[in-house]
């Protein structure tokens, strides 16, 4: 069998072992990725292995925090762990969210690892047309 090696790989699969898992009081950071859609912010994080009871997504103020927890897959007595690299704990990001942005309308949906939020722009900073008003009337200064 050909095996092919990544020392900067081992080096940080190293680390995490030493560092061990995230707790709720030091959790691993999340990827994600954030980008506006139309009328909408959208901000997708992964979270592969972990069941959608165990999302926990909090608005405060303008303070978007989302921690989840990947726990142990459930064993037989007589199986023997043979590698494990995947990261169990709890992960965790914290975004502030601009005051443009509406968060009692935020929309969140979980599929194949991803959870998704999806954030409205506020009606008031959407671009809006202002109308010029025409006067009738000329007035003459005169001097």
């Amino acid at each position: 069998m050909l095996m092919r090696t990544d020392p900067f790989r081992e080096l940080d699969r190293l680390a995490h072992q030493l560092v061990g898992p995230g707790t709720w009081s030091k959790p691993s950071a999340m990827p994600m990725d954030a980008y506006r859609e139309g009328d909408e912010y959208v901000v997708a994080f992964d979270v592969p292995g972990v069941t959608a009871d165990a999302i926990d997504i909090d608005v405060e103020r303008n303070m978007l925090t989302v921690r989840a927890e990947r726990r142990p897959v459930a064993k037989a007595d007589d199986a023997q762990m043979e590698l494990s690299e995947r990261p169990l704990g709890v992960f965790s990001r914290q975004i502030v969210l601009a005051d443009t942005l509406d968060t009692e309308h935020i929309k969140a949906d979980y599929d194949a690892g991803v959870l998704t939020l999806r954030i409205p722009i506020a009606e008031r900073a959407k671009p809006r047309k202002i109308s010029i008003g025409v006067g009738t009337g000329h007035k003459e200064i005169s001097g």
